[in-house]
């Protein structure tokens, strides 16, 4: 007759602190997170915890404290790519404060649905990522509910919600110098529509023309608005125009494919007769051939701050607006303008 082996005994905090050398309530202070232990004890904390697969009784420290230590995440709208990557940033961060993320996509016509379900789980912060972030049915309905919550690439400000964000100016009148720097002169800008971001690239693409004295030319310049097609329209115009421009840079990934599509419609040779870059390094710009020159939005970085910002106290003081850093990505779809 086979026994049943008994489950395994969980590990107690007390067992915890002996190993780490500390107080069961320093242990105890580092699971809740708290701000007055110092960084060599967390350390020390989270690396026996780790060694004895020590896991907090959420339920307990629920009661205890009257959070749920629960965060959520908000995609859709297409920001599946978004998602993705932003994932395992706010997943890591939570582990390390001892909270658990709870994913949540919206789709059109849920917005209240969601909001009510996080509610009614006692969240104690909203992660929501682009497009969702100028979603404004959503953010409503977060705000009716009570809930706090980060937005990471916003459209616009708002009134409650702290945000992470980038310089888009500075990086688009980076790649834009770059460009120059490569030698090209017409160089066409693909803009992203209404959106504040892209008003932002728009500006910094002009800003480096003007600091190199190139003078500005409308028509080297067409609207898309941020999708493969669109980009790939746009290209069309800017390359049938009566100056080809020898390098273009669209304001986002998916239209800067667009572009090197229409380029090979139109027997153009990518980067030999058009160099093309895009923003926000997404996935595909690697998988494409040439790969794309691109700048980088570190959105596992910008997850993490995210749930910092969610972390700190909710003590009625302005939302903070956080500045990341970005990287120009130079690949093998830019390359030095060729000779005339």
């Amino acid at each position: 007759m086979s026994q049943t082996s008994p489950p395994a005994r969980r590990p107690t905090i007390k067992e915890v602190a002996k190993l780490a050398g500390v107080s069961f309530k320093t242990v105890a202070r580092v699971v809740n997170n708290e701000a007055s232990v110092t960084a060599e004890r967390r350390e020390a904390v989270h690396k026996a915890m780790a060694m004895l697969n020590y896991a907090p009784n959420i339920s307990a420290r629920q009661l205890a404290s009257k959070r749920s230590y629960l965060m959520a995440m908000l995609f859709g709208g297409g920001g599946l790519d978004n998602f993705a990557r932003a994932q395992t940033g706010a997943i890591r961060r939570c582990r390390e404060a001892g909270y658990q993320l709870i994913v949540e996509e919206v789709v059109p016509g849920s917005e209240s649905e969601v909001a009510s379900r996080l509610h009614n789980a006692r969240v104690d912060g909203v992660i929501v990522l682009p497009p969702l972030s100028f979603h404004p049915h959503l953010l409503e309905a977060l705000r009716e509910r009570g809930l706090r919550y980060a937005l990471i690439s916003p459209d616009g400000g708002d009134p409650v919600a702290s945000s992470v964000g980038l310089d888009d100016k500075l990086a688009a009148e980076q790649m834009t110098a770059r460009l120059i720097a490569l030698g090209h002169r017409d160089i066409g800008f693909i803009s992203g529509g209404e959106r504040r971001a892209s008003a932002y690239r728009r500006v910094g693409y002009r800003a480096a023309l003007e600091k190199a004295g190139i003078p500005l030319r409308p028509d080297l310049e067409a609207d898309g608005d941020f999708s493969f097609k669109s980009g790939e329209a746009a290209a069309r115009q800017l390359l049938n125009g009566a100056v080809r421009p020898t390098a273009i840079f669209a304001a986002n990934d998916g239209m800067a494919l667009g572009v090197m599509v229409a380029a090979a419609r139109l027997g153009l040779r990518v980067p030999e007769d058009l160099s093309v870059a895009g923003f926000d390094d997404m996935p595909y710009a690697k998988l494409v051939w040439p790969e794309l020159t691109t700048i980088r939005r570190p959105l596992r970085e910008m997850a993490a701050t995210a749930v910092d910002l969610l972390l700190e106290p909710d003590d009625g003081q302005p939302p903070h607006h956080v500045l990341l850093d970005f990287e120009l990505i130079e690949r093998g779809s830019t390359a030095q303008r060729a000779a005339s």
